[in-house]
């Protein structure tokens, strides 16, 4: 393909545009919508710069307009009349003018011709230019000199030659007579083009490295360094090299890698016609699969072997222990053997990704599993892929066939038959979870089931509320002593006490409340002991009851439950036999009130990011009103997470985690890009709640180095993403890609990229809207509410119980999982957070502050014309005081129309700058990923307790200064002064008498033109209510 070279050599009389004489012009090139434009020349009127400009055709840059003032001309050359290479010659041309008004004069002074394709390879014996040329970069904006960088092996390259003469513009030409807009001409402020150039999408792609042209006049040494090996290219572009700049100026900032990013993936990609491996197919036409359409399609070749018969007896054995291998190329897959049996039945599934497919023949093997030397072959069954069909849900499975096993050449028949099915898939396909992978070769043993994607559904959880009332003929062991009673509940690992009784009788008295949080199915026993506090180190048990938890009632409401008394076993008793407890005539008493909230909503994570808030109880769940849709695609530029083989390697899974609904994805091995392609969806109850995804390196594949078949082994995490759903816009599908962040010891770390594709449908318009008008959680959180403690303590058990019941699953979700999803250390202290909310309160009273600051500057009389219109909207507001409320609600109401405008685009992300992770002090980090209690040194814990006594001092200055001016109100009226009160009081007096006589209108009107009084008018000194209000005595006097 031909190329179109403009070489833009200078620019004559120019219209002035700066109001000074001169102007600041450049010239941008556009050829069929691929705009290239140079850089600023600032105050000049008669002489453009000369310098070097690329532009490719992959990725085109939409056609923009340039502002009117900024126009200086335009000139409009044909396409048909361009000289070859080596015939150009230097031309002038007059610019136009774009609209029939406009001043346009002047001359554009270009060479234009076409040329084939040619790359400008780094030449070392050229002498490095001292100043080169600035580089204005387009799509994308490369140079060959660091094109040609990128091809070496990490070898440093001290200097960067560039060609300092010519302005050229490379465009690839079409051979039709297409017409060429070239060289307009606008001006524009070189700070603000210089900005504008910053701000510039760095869009990386293959061997090439983009950099500003501030960056490249900058000249930073450079080294390019190589990926770990086995990474991947990306969905939609190729990672680049590492560069390493020692400029510190020319490095580009890392608050740009932790940015959300657009990304345009081939989501729901339809069928080819007649689309199978080899052609043959049951599908006409194009045909979309509707439940995975917010994925890309990933094929499989699926092989399912469900049995086989009349297998031969071996000769030696006289049995037979048969398996099957099915071989594709270089991979193999097997199933387990079955010991002396003839008439085996596996129903097993195994997948071949196509992108891997090696071969255009498929095997099956069936052998039998020798205990010694090889095993026996006993036939086998090939299949031409060319022939294999293709499958869609919802079609029905394809029914499996059975087939004559043949010799090893495939010559004849061999005793024996298997029952197969082939047929070619994505992972839509319902055999797709259970299948074997290819992918998944190298993994055996319990790992295989580390590495398929599951479901997960947290138990139910319910709160068990205890009410202690009182028992009766508790008889101490120690008879010459009044008894210490109390009431010691356990529940599994939970533990709870009462208060000592305030009555030392036998007949103690609580009525107090014990909550506990209990799962379906109830396993353990409610076990309700009352000891005898002897001495602080001595405890007596005195009687003792295990209650199951099914026999207690289910309460939906606020409604109390019946009580009921129950008979107290004598510590130890329980033991002896039954006819001997039956001889007793004489027991303990105990009275208690047991119910299963069935009202409440059981927190298992923090409340700032719940993702469901329904009560335990189903007869209490409202209809949904929505569907959630996120399709998982893949990862990029993922770091090594340990060490494999001598290198870096990753296995990386995601897990998503909303309302009680957990999705654990398959773990794709060895890679730093993987692709999952999952889709998950879950029914919305409302649409205030969030929904996290996180990504681990799966440390439990067995085998291995000492990090991956450890029982020890803890599952790596990489990074979460939490997206809140009333952000969504409803039936958008969102295809972002977002920085996966980590808080390290040493600072926040980028760990790769999740790509997500999110969609939020509504279902109902008019429940969502009623949704907002409900409370958060349900309404016994607000009849019946806990304390602060209840929840926090209560939040931790149900973590604990969430965490031991999925751990159960296989394959297992561990406990560091969901410890992290669910931010099981959110309530810990940290510096940073305590930085990062004092400055977001900070940012909430900024509004005001500038409110006040905007007030008091009108009142001043800064700029008088915004005086003036305050003094009559005042008057107006006066006059027509009923046009107060409309007026502030209209205001409000533009204001958010205006806002409409500026909304985001994207759903929110991990703000680093907000979290205070950038500006944090390493000590702070460390403090912040201390145990607790701390395992530090002294010394370091010495100074960081006097750190916080000194933030604490402070806290305390301001939290007493709010506490004075609140003393000083109080004092108003309290006679502590007895001057002050007596004149305050009188001031009242007259103020009542004041305001009665006169209408409301005059005292608003006199009060406002007072506040808003020219400076004339005004004094610097205090005023005198609050020279008043200053001297009233507060009780800082009376403090020590």
């Amino acid at each position: 393909m031909e190329q179109l070279v403009v070489e833009v050599i200078d620019a004559h009389d120019l219209m002035p545009k700066d109001g000074e004489g001169s102007a600041s012009p450049f010239v941008e090139v556009d050829f069929q919508n691929h705009i290239s434009r140079t850089k600023t020349v600032p105050k000049s009127r008669s002489h453009l710069e000369s310098e070097t400009i690329f532009q490719f055709r992959q990725n085109p840059k939409p056609s923009r307009l340039i502002e009117g003032r900024s126009f200086l001309g335009r000139v409009r050359i044909s396409c048909s009349n361009i000289a070859k290479e080596g015939e150009e010659t230097y031309q002038r041309f007059h610019l136009e003018n774009k609209w029939f008004l406009s001043a346009v004069k002047g001359e554009i002074g270009l060479k234009i011709y076409i040329s084939p394709p040619k790359k400008s390879p780094i030449n070392p014996q050229e002498p490095p230019i001292s100043n080169p040329p600035t580089r204005v970069v387009s799509d994308p904006p490369i140079t060959s000199a660091l094109a040609a960088v990128t091809k070496a092996d990490g070898v440093p390259v001290s200097d960067i030659q560039e060609e300092p003469k010519k302005d050229v513009l490379k465009i690839s030409q079409s051979k039709d007579n297409s017409t060429l807009p070239v060289a307009e001409c606008p001006t524009k402020d070189p700070a603000k083009e210089t900005k504008e150039e910053i701000e510039e999408p760095i869009e990386p792609r293959q061997e090439t490295t983009q950099l500003h042209k501030q960056q490249t006049m900058q000249r930073p040494r450079i080294v390019v360094q190589r990926r770990p090996q086995g990474a991947s290219s990306s969905m939609n572009r190729n990672i680049p090299p590492t560069m390493n700049t020692r400029n510190s100026e020319a490095n580009l900032s890392n608050q740009d890698d932790y940015e959300i990013r657009d990304t345009n993936p081939q989501l729901g990609e339809q069928w080819p016609n007649g689309g199978g491996y080899g052609g043959r197919s049951w599908l006409s036409g194009e045909r979309h699969t509707s439940t995975y359409d917010l994925v890309e399609q990933m094929f499989y070749l699926y092989v399912r072997v469900m049995k086989a018969r009349d297998l031969p007896s071996s000769s030696i054995t006289g049995g037979c222990d048969p398996y099957v291998e099915v071989k594709l190329g270089n991979y193999k897959g097997r199933t387990k053997h079955f010991d002396k049996k003839q008439n085996p039945e596996w129903n097993q599934v195994f997948a071949f990704s196509k992108e891997r497919i090696q071969s255009s023949a498929l095997e099956v093997f069936v052998k039998d599993k020798e205990m010694l030397g090889r095993d026996d072959y006993l036939g086998r069954v090939v299949f031409d892929l060319n022939e294999v069909p293709t499958r869609v849900p919802p079609d029905s499975p394809l029914a499996p066939q059975w087939y004559r096993l043949e010799d090893r050449r495939g010559t004849g028949k061999v005793r024996g038959e298997i029952m197969v099915a082939v047929w070619m898939g994505t992972q839509a396909d319902e055999a797709f979870p259970e299948a074997w992978h290819s992918d998944a070769a190298s993994v055996f043993g319990e790992g295989v089931h580390n590495v398929r994607s599951k479901v997960y559904v947290s138990p139910k959880l319910w709160y068990l509320r205890l009410n202690v009332i009182e028992a009766q003929d508790v008889i101490p062991n120690d008879r010459n002593r009044l008894p210490d009673l109390f009431v010691k509940v356990q529940v599994g690992n939970q533990v709870l006490r009462t208060k000592i009784s305030s009555t030392s009788t036998t007949n103690p008295f609580w009525n107090e409340d014990l909550v506990f949080v209990v799962a379906e199915p109830f396993e353990e026993q409610l076990v309700i002991t009352i000891e005898d506090r002897v001495h602080p180190s001595k405890e007596d048990v005195l009687g003792q009851i295990s209650l199951p938890l099914d026999t207690f009632d289910k309460r939906l409401d606020y409604r109390p439950v019946h009580s009921r008394w129950f008979n107290l076993e004598k510590y130890g008793f329980g033991v002896l036999e039954a006819d001997r407890r039956k001889e007793l005539k004489f027991s303990s008493r105990i009275h208690l009130r047991a119910s299963l909230e069935g009202g409440y909503h059981v927190l298992d994570e923090s409340t700032l990011y719940i993702s469901d808030q329904r009560p335990t109880a189903k007869q209490l769940w409202k209809p949904p009103v929505g569907i959630l849709e996120v399709g998982i695609l893949s990862a990029q530029e993922l770091l090594p997470m340990k060490m494999k083989d001598g290198r870096g390697s990753t296995d990386a899974y995601c897990i998503a985690k909303y309302g009680q609904k957990w999705v654990r994805t398959r773990t794709i091995l060895n890679t730093f890009s993987p692709k999952w392609n999952e889709q998950y969806t879950w029914e919305v109850y409302d649409p205030c709640t969030v929904i996290t995804l996180g990504v681990f390196d799966n440390c439990h594949l067995g085998g291995g180095e000492k990090h991956n078949g450890s029982s020890g082994a803890r599952d790596s995490r990489i990074g979460k993403v939490r997206i809140r759903l009333s952000t969504l816009e409803a039936h958008k599908t969102y295809t972002h890609s977002y920085p996966l962040l980590v808080l390290h010891p040493t600072g926040v770390k980028k760990m790769g990229e999740l790509q997500l594709a999110i969609r939020f449908t509504t279902l109902s318009l008019a429940n969502m809207i009623y949704i907002y008008g409900n409370p958060l959680l349900p309404k016994m959180h607000y009849l019946q509410p806990f304390t602060v403690n209840q929840i926090e303590n209560l939040r931790y058990q149900a973590m604990n119980i969430v965490a031991t019941r999925l751990s159960r699953a296989e394959p297992p979700l561990r406990k560091e999982v969901i410890e992290y999803m669910l931010d099981v250390d959110s309530h810990v202290w940290s510096m940073r957070r305590s930085k990062a909310n004092f400055f977001r309160i900070m940012s909430l009273l900024s509004g005001m502050i500038s409110v006040t600051r905007w007030f008091r500057e009108v009142c001043n009389w800064r700029n008088p014309i915004t005086s003036v219109l305050v003094h009559i909207l005042f008057l107006i507001l006066i006059w027509y005081p009923e046009l107060i409320l409309p007026t502030v609600f209209l205001y409000m109401f533009l204001i958010g129309l205006w806002n409409y405008r500026f909304r985001p685009r994207h759903p929110p992300h991990m703000d680093t700058k907000l979290s205070w992770a950038e500006a944090v002090n390493p000590d702070e980090l460390d403090e912040e990923f201390d145990t607790f209690p701390t395992s530090k040194p002294n010394d370091l814990v010495r100074l960081r307790y006097d750190r916080l006594r000194s933030v604490a001092g402070r806290i305390q200055t301001v939290v007493g200064d709010i506490a004075t001016q609140g003393e000083r109100v109080q004092s108003l009226l309290s006679w502590r002064d007895p001057r002050a009160t007596s004149l305050f009081i009188v001031f009242c007096l007259c103020t009542a008498a004041v305001l009665y006589a006169t209408p409301f209108r005059v005292v608003a009107l006199v009060a406002g033109l007072y506040c808003l009084r020219h400076p004339k008018f005004r004094s610097k000194l205090p005023s005198v209510p609050g020279n008043f209000f200053k001297r009233l005595p507060p009780q800082t006097d009376s403090l020590l």
